[in-house]
């Protein structure tokens, strides 16, 4: 992990870290999607048909996985255009002045 905190020679260090979010983001969903997939089928094979009563229970874990992996998207995708949004409105705020 350490390497990860260092810009290589050459790049830029903003696009850097943006590919760096990106890229996690990207590997958080894989981990998501597989791990979501093994408890789906785990509970179709095993409990569903004596547990008709109520939510199933992987319905948890994706839901609260699913919140944490939102947030992780907002991070890595759309934390850059909130900034760039900012900056163009104190910019139109200042030049009324």
């Amino acid at each position: 992990m350490s390497e990860n905190l260092h810009t290589p020679e050459g790049k830029d260090p903003v696009l850097w870290r943006t590919a760096q979010k990106r890229a996690s983001f990207k590997r958080h969903l894989a981990t998501y999607l597989i791990i979501n997939i093994f408890l789906w089928l785990l509970w179709v094979f095993t409990d569903y048909r004596t547990y008709n009563s109520g939510l199933p229970w992987p319905l948890w874990a994706t839901l609260g996985w699913g919140i944490g992996l939102f947030f992780n998207y907002l991070g890595a995708y759309k934390t850059n255009y909130s900034v760039e949004k900012e900056y163009d409105k104190l910019k139109q705020n200042q030049s009324k002045l």
